[in-house]
């Protein structure tokens, strides 16, 4: 028998989970929405990660936010797993659900949803930077919203082939790969340009554009090396801020049915980190 009185519990399991912004982020906008419920946070260690989520749905957690090395053995983990966490071979976000938790993975819908406020990804081609599970949350969404072309670019050449096959065979995508190791081409073709957390490291560019959109996925206070590069180059740069505070709304949104205010989470994230 449940009671009224208990309180819906949302939690962070981070490995590790010092400087994660997520109940900063969180904690404002349960208040602003006038919610009786709770965020906690907890460090797991990698090891440990089984049995924080048999914990967590055991308690009858409302969801956990996931981050680092605990996403990929979290997708082992569910009983169910949303198609793009599936993709991406990892889960950022698990959900209680009547038949067990379930796990998403909504780092491709954060970054989607701040560009669409940029450029409409309809009919665009994207070059992606970094193949992972970031990079390919992304490329799916990408797709999924009717980008004609995506073209992957990592230092493990395999790894870009095999998302780029993916992608092609799974999702009839137009996808090819760009060679990292030579020095990453900006095709004239692209009108999108992605960095993962990986992607945004990468040194040698050529070919930036003031008629480019970057959306850079690194949080940080500042840009990424990259996405600096960009912002010389004078591309429209969408910070790892925006994105973030886009895919938390994504989260919040799904754990509660109610929107948050983008704007409070983004001056959030700019107020926690600086």
């Amino acid at each position: 028998m449940t009671s009224p009185a208990l309180q819906e519990i949302i939690a962070l399991l981070g490995c590790p989970a010092a400087g994660n912004p997520a109940q900063y982020l969180f904690e404002r906008a349960i208040e602003a929405a006038e919610l009786d419920w709770r965020f906690i946070t907890f460090d797991v260690a990698a090891d440990d990660v089984a049995a924080a989520v048999a914990g967590a749905a055991a308690l009858g957690l409302r969801g956990c936010l996931v981050s680092g090395p605990l996403r990929e053995a979290c997708l082992r983990l569910v009983a169910t797993a949303s198609p793009s966490a599936e993709f991406a071979g990892s889960v950022s976000l698990l959900e209680r659900r009547t038949d067990g938790l379930a796990g998403h993975m909504t780092d491709g819908r954060g970054i989607v949803e701040a560009l669409r406020a940029h450029v409409d990804p309809v009919g665009k081609g994207a070059l992606v930077i970094g193949a992972d599970a970031c990079g390919r949350a992304a490329a799916l969404e990408l797709a999924l919203a009717g980008a004609t072309r995506l073209v992957i670019c990592d230092p493990d050449t395999e790894r870009s082939r095999s998302l780029a096959e993916a992608l092609t065979s799974v999702h009839a995508a137009d996808a090819g790969v760009a060679d990292w190791q030579a020095g990453i081409v900006v095709p004239p073709e692209i009108a999108i340009v992605v960095l993962s957390s990986l992607g945004g490291q990468a040194a040698a560019v050529s070919g930036l554009r003031p008629d480019l959109v970057v959306a850079d996925a690194l949080l940080t206070a500042g840009l990424s090396p990259l996405a600096s590069l960009a912002a010389s180059a004078g591309c429209c740069v969408v910070d790892g801020i925006e994105i973030h505070a886009a895919q938390t709304a994504i989260d919040f949104q799904m754990l509660t049915g109610l929107e948050p205010d983008i704007e409070m989470l983004r001056d959030s994230l700019e107020e926690y980190l600086s």
